[in-house]
């Protein structure tokens, strides 16, 4: 068994040997306080400060040793492998990585073309292509997008949603929610579309926005380092490939200045509970990377915007997908993000003629039961167990979706379908046996104890067990403020608040069971849960030792500690003493907190 004594505290200076034992916790300090200093020079236009620290960012190794995490270990693509065919699978290979690019330079670094991949959009939809650069490339460019985005957050409008940290789809839906409401008198929408944004973006225009960054001569390679299609390389003469790391934060700089150019306005209201920013046109827009909505008081304001917005395309290089874009009434609803957004008539309330709903959109619904059946033809012959594992997460994660808006009628019609479909399933894969066979083997009460429920598809071991979407309750999402930004060093506390509040809605059951037993605070390093690094589950008592799945036997601890614990005391080894735990966990704190 290795001794807890003789894990070294790796310095991000010396040659590394162990990739897991290094001090995250103290580097992503150390980085995130670069990208408030950053910030904040930003906000006060000392632009010589900005790119100094800028400088020292991306020369720092704990920023390369985060973006080497960040690419090889967290990213859904860390499996992915460029036109070099190179991946970094395990801890030993990322220790290489590190070694290999400890003395690197990003500011004369020559990148290799991208690997062209096609992924299907939709259903009967065409291909959409995916740039995937080589890992050495990707390290690289998320280090650039370390000190880049800092910079940007300062300038980016209070609309736009896509692809910035701490804001997402649902900030999106709640801004229009607000912005349409009865008393509101913005009732045209201009919906619109970019036809190939990723694809079609100027490199010049691009260039010209980041002019003074330091490492502007290497983002303007990675855009014109072209792609390996069939064996072929071409050169690509604008555009930002999908699948960089830096691309949606290049798209988003390109995008920027929409509410400049349709001359959109705000203006401050004090009131006791605070500052408050409130629009002051006639018109407003709500952007998630390249989708927008333009919300406009006249049929005739909203027809004007293809004139208004005409030099703003131009000057990017892009232009509106016609088939995408229209001029509708809420009256007749729109779709956007999954959702449908539409006033209806009423007359029970009073005071209120219209009233807004949102629901999911028809198009996203069929998605999902597109999934579902898929899913059902995979696993048709399969035993129950697999099947059920595959439709949870499906399951679980539109639900999570959909759970801010009006959804319950459809989370109801789609357990029915997933019903029939079951009973369909379950005859067919016992052809000679009776229903109330059937019944007896798979069909059990609630194990979860969410619900009455005695009709639940459950595996033969009573282990595994299907969920409803039903149990999903309806909570609206809280909208982020105005410009707030999670690198504003005065905005600590309202970020851990919030990232408290979407821990409860976005975890399952158990999850939130184990972080509020454990204070949300990890039982190895005693550190906040909340942070940005991923979780597991870890036993106490290891299963191969008679360990079970009961809650006073599990831990919610982040990847690193888990790793680390594992490395100290393996599962098949001996179960260690409590002396041992605690000198364990000691260590652990010392290296995140020091």
């Amino acid at each position: 068994m290795l001794n807890t004594s003789e894990i070294p505290i790796v310095s991000a200076a010396t040659p590394l040997t162990d990739f897991d034992s290094v001090p995250w916790m103290r580097l992503e300090q150390y980085v995130r306080k670069l990208q408030q200093r950053i910030y904040r020079a930003e906000g006060l236009g000392n632009k010589r400060k900005v790119k100094s620290l800028q400088r020292l960012l991306m020369r720092s190794k704990a920023a390369l040793l985060l973006s080497i995490r960040q690419v090889t270990q967290l990213n859904k693509g860390k499996r992915t492998a460029g036109v070099d065919g190179f991946k970094a699978t395990s801890s030993r290979e990322r220790a290489n990585l590190y070694n290999k690019m400890r003395n690197y330079n990003v500011f004369t670094h020559n990148p290799s073309p991208a690997l062209r991949k096609y992924i299907p959009k939709g259903k009967g939809e065409k291909l959409r292509p995916l740039g995937i650069p080589t890992m050495k490339d990707r390290v690289y460019q998320n280090v650039v997008k370390l000190a880049l985005e800092p910079q940007w957050e300062v300038r980016f409008e209070s609309t736009s949603y896509g692809f910035r940290p701490k804001r997402g789809c649902h900030d999106a839906v709640e801004a229009i929610f607000n912005k349409i409401n009865p008393i509101s008198k913005k009732k045209w929408i201009f919906e619109g579309d970019f036809r190939g944004c990723f694809d079609n973006l100027n490199h010049d225009y691009i260039m010209g926005k980041i002019k003074d960054f330091p490492a502007k001569e290497t983002v303007s390679k990675w855009l014109k380092a072209g792609f390996v299609d069939n064996d072929v390389f071409k050169k690509t003469e604008f555009g930002t490939p999908q699948g960089g790391i830096v691309s949606p934060l290049l798209a988003n700089i390109a995008l920027h200045g929409m509410e400049e150019e349709l001359d959109i306005k705000y203006r401050v209201l004090h009131k006791k509970k605070g500052t408050y920013y409130e629009i002051n046109s006639t018109r407003t827009v709500v952007r998630y990377a390249d989708d927008f909505v333009i919300l406009c008081e006249s049929k005739k304001e909203a027809e004007s915007m293809y004139e208004k917005l005409r030099s703003y395309l131009a000057q990017r290089g892009l232009e509106l997908a016609r088939n995408k874009t229209r001029v509708t009434h809420i009256s007749e609803g729109f779709d956007f993000l999954g959702f449908n957004f539409r006033q209806y008539p009423t007359n029970k309330e009073k005071e209120r003629l219209w009233k807004l709903i949102i629901k999911p959109s028809k198009k996203s619904q069929s998605k999902m039961i597109s999934k579902i059946r898929d899913c059902f033809k995979r696993n048709q012959g399969t035993n129950v167990e697999n099947l059920i594992a595959d439709l949870k997460p499906i399951i679980r994660g539109y639900a999570n979706y959909w759970k801010t808006v009006s959804s319950k009628k459809v989370f109801s019609r789609i357990d029915h379908y997933i019903w029939t479909k079951t009973k369909r399933y379950l005859r067919r894969l016992h052809l000679a046996k009776p229903w109330k066979w059937i019944i007896k083997r798979y069909f059990h009460p609630d194990i979860h104890v969410q619900s009455g429920d005695k009709w639940l598809l459950t595996g033969s071991n009573r282990k595994y067990q299907i969920i409803r979407m039903s149990w999903t309750p309806i909570v609206r999402h809280q909208l982020i403020k105005y410009k707030n930004s999670p690198f504003d060093s005065n905005l600590i506390d309202y970020y851990q608040k919030r990232d408290l509040k979407l821990f409860e809605k976005d975890n399952v059951a158990s999850r939130q069971k184990l972080a509020k037993k454990q204070k949300y605070k990890c039982s190895m390093c005693q550190c906040s849960l909340l942070a940005e690094e991923e979780l597991e589950t870890h036993h106490g008592k290891p299963k191969f030792h008679g360990g079970t799945d009961e809650y006073k036997n599990l831990w919610l601890v982040h990847i690193s500690c888990h790793i680390l614990w594992h490395k100290a005391f393996p599962p098949k080894g001996k179960i260690p003493t409590k002396k041992q735990t605690m000198a364990f966990t000691k260590m652990l704190r010392k290296r995140r907190h020091y």
